[in-house]
């Protein structure tokens, strides 16, 4: 009707990885919040979790997961995998490109926001009138640095252009990051697979703010010649509801802010010899290696060195597989968050008021040790490594773990936690990229910034 805006309809389509899906999972939620409808995809296993995570009206839709040979059918997520098996999954996603172009005529979204596996996205979309945006989970100084045209194999330094130019990795950092470049079962590669989504796609999407990456942002935009929109940093805010009481009892044993927690996420995973050299309760996770022996508190027992757990007995805890992570951060004896720089994790720390040590492990990690641990935002101590393999040592921990209580690397913590709680922020980043979206659909209408 005359006056009134016609439903803005968008599909999200992540990668079958949990830290992926969850991204795209706080964005549905909040963008349905504000009236939008959104119709998301992902494999039959993950329904389940999704929902759990989603309490708004979005409409969550199975797709099928075509085979592959050497991929079981039961590998539906990057948590139930090998890394070898990731990268059939990889293949699989290739191959539902007549799935999802079905979805998309019977659909009929006005906008579809996809994952970096989805190379093929714009090809099937863009024939039909639907927008294609490309949804960046990482930080944009992480994609700044490796994902554009500019970028060469030398990854130890920045393409030509990059806003910090003095920056640099360290050789284990490069050696490691190498990865993106490596075609696995004749696919393209994580970097052609980026750049693709990237290049043809009608706007880059970054789950950040001006605020924070203002110069990365910029010269992502710039690489591509095409508009970025920025979601805001996304935060969930604190958490609700009560800690499990195995775990407030324990921790109101100790004098406020004493305690530290370390944690690596799902899908990070430390070697025997590296998980001797952690100090304190530590979170563990272990990587599948097929067969029968896949339980973690196996594998835990035999890597732990004798006699540890009676040494920290009272003091520390350790423990494989999930904790009420979120609840146990805001416990006010909790005050150092030893994590590995996933970005979630830090906003987590952050809003929580924790000291940060930032152990990265791989990937965009290595560089989220640096937006946060030093060059821009400086929230949070980053470990000492060896420069060539990357090793570090308890040594190493136990100072970065000091360094941050006495309050090094933490000049940022109270300025970026106060903008990150802020929710007239939220509200305003919210705001322009529901407009922006519009705009994309009307090339007459105003681009509010950060449209470009």
């Amino acid at each position: 009707m005359e006056g009134e805006e016609l439903e803005l309809h968008v599909m999200m389509f992540p990668w079958f990885a949990f830290g992926h899906i969850s991204p795209f999972v706080q964005l549905a939620n909040t963008l349905s919040s504000r009236g939008v409808r959104v119709s998301f995809l992902s494999a039959p296993a993950n329904i389940p979790r999704i929902a759990s995570l989603s309490p708004t009206s979005i409409d969550i839709i199975p797709v099928d997961i075509p085979p592959i040979e050497g991929l079981p059918p039961t590998i539906q997520s990057t948590s139930d995998s090998t890394p070898d098996m990731a990268e059939l999954l990889k293949i699989a996603v290739d191959d539902m490109k007549p799935q999802i172009h079905t979805l998309l005529t019977k659909l009929k979204p006005q906008i579809i926001l996809h994952d970096f596996t989805h190379h093929w996205m714009s090809s099937i979309a863009s024939p039909i009138g639907v927008k294609t945006l490309y949804f960046s989970v990482f930080s944009a100084h992480a994609f700044a640095y490796l994902m554009v045209p500019s970028r060469t194999k030398s990854l130890q330094f920045p393409p030509i252009g990059f806003p910090h130019s003095s920056s640099s990795l360290d050789p284990y950092e490069a050696e490691h990051l190498q990865y993106i470049f490596k075609s696995f079962y004749g696919g393209p590669s994580v970097y052609d697979r980026v750049v693709s989504c990237m290049r043809d796609c009608d706007a880059i999407v970054c789950k950040s703010a001006s605020e924070m990456e203002g110069g990365y942002i910029d010269y992502l935009s710039s690489q591509y010649g095409k508009p970025v929109l920025l979601t805001g940093p996304l935060v969930q805010g604190l958490p609700t509801g009560e800690l499990d009481p195995e775990w407030k009892e324990w921790l109101d044993g100790f004098a406020p802010g004493s305690v530290v927690f370390c944690s690596f996420g799902s899908e990070t995973f430390l070697d025997g010899t590296l998980i001797e050299e952690l100090l304190i309760g530590v979170v563990l996770n272990f990587p599948k290696e097929g067969g029968n022996d896949n339980d973690g508190k196996t594998k835990l027992k035999r890597v732990i060195p004798e006699g540890f757990k009676e040494r920290v007995k009272g003091r520390g805890r350790v423990r494989t597989g999930w904790v009420p992570q979120k609840h146990i951060l805001g416990h006010a004896n909790v005050g150092c968050y030893v994590n590995h720089a996933g970005l979630s994790s830090v906003m987590e720390g952050l809003i929580n008021g924790c000291r940060l040590v930032l152990l990265p492990m791989k990937g965009d990690q290595l560089l989220n040790g640096r937006l946060c641990g030093g060059e821009v935002m400086k929230v949070g101590v980053v470990v000492r490594r060896d420069r060539e393999d990357g090793r570090f040592n308890r040594e190493g921990i136990c100072e970065a773990v000091l360094e941050a209580v006495r309050g090094a690397g933490g000049g940022g913590c109270d300025r970026w936690r106060m903008f990150l709680m802020d929710g007239d922020v939220q509200d305003r980043y919210m705001s322009e990229f529901i407009q922006n979206m519009r705009a994309l659909l009307n090339v007459d209408e105003k681009c509010y910034p950060p449209f470009g």
